[in-house]
């Protein structure tokens, strides 16, 4: 009988799920960005979305004494972060439930704080700050990663290959301005370091890959998947210079 070929997704899925991260990042950028909130004692209740297998949202928990929602919309992620925030202690403040970053299921106006790495440009830079900003208190921090461009030059093919993962690049200036635009004051905006790409996230996924080339020999699809996968960090080799995750942190007006 012949096997069954991974979908897409299947293999996205399966290539991160087994990562400490599913995206550029690392504990020290997390706390650095964490530096400009000010007193962390009085955030009580805080939101992680798109928050993968949560290493940030845990990082958040040794730093924050309030609770903190990990959501996702992808089971196998959740189903990590619990279990380590169990492992870590963190369980009674820490809890990864399964949804979507634009249909919260929280009360208006109900977090102090509201986080997101490496997810807010799947649904829009704008589009998520403009939405997530009715559920923070007056007063209440946003702290989220964004691939932005970092150059005044944009080569066309890395513009074509974020389009076609489904993400646009706009400048650091342009996001500040639309933070701003939407209601937030401007406290802060850094590029996170090379090594949050090449060490915290392409290095442990390119072993991850090379283990689903030897579970599924021959698949055409999988192949593709690795190919694409490889295209990126040949591209951001190349071309890191232009482009990076940027945190931007903005406090609800």
């Amino acid at each position: 009988m012949e096997n069954k070929q991974p979908s897409i997704l299947d293999l996205l899925i399966e290539a991160h799920v087994g990562l400490e991260r599913q995206g550029p990042g690392s504990a020290e950028t997390t706390c650095k960005a964490l530096g400009f909130l000010g007193d962390l004692a009085q955030i009580s209740h805080a939101a992680d979305l798109g928050c993968g297998s949560g290493p940030q949202t845990l990082e958040l928990a040794r730093h924050v004494p309030g609770s903190i929602v990990g959501l996702d919309m992808f089971p196998d992620f959740i189903d990590v972060l619990n279990e380590n925030a169990g492992k870590q202690g963190l369980g009674g403040r820490v809890k990864g439930i399964v949804g979507s970053m634009d249909d919260l299921p929280f009360d208006g106006e109900s977090l102090d704080l509201i986080w997101s790495e490496g997810a807010i440009d799947n649904i829009g830079f704008e589009e998520g700050i403009a939405h997530w900003r009715g559920f923070l208190k007056k007063g209440g921090y946003l702290a989220v990663t964004c691939p932005s461009w970092l150059t005044a030059e944009h080569p066309e093919v890395i513009e074509r290959f974020w389009s076609d993962a489904g993400s646009g690049l706009d400048s650091v200036e342009h996001n500040v301005a639309a933070l701003q635009a939407c209601g937030y004051r401007f406290v802060a905006s850094f590029a996170l370091p090379e090594y949050c790409w090449t060490d915290e996230y392409f290095a442990p996924r390119e072993a991850a890959l090379q283990g689903l080339l030897k579970k599924y020999p021959d698949s055409e699809t999988v192949e593709a998947f690795v190919a694409e996968n490889r295209h990126e960090v040949k591209l951001y080799s190349e071309y890191k210079r232009h482009y990076g995750y940027v945190f931007y942190i903005g406090q609800k007006r």
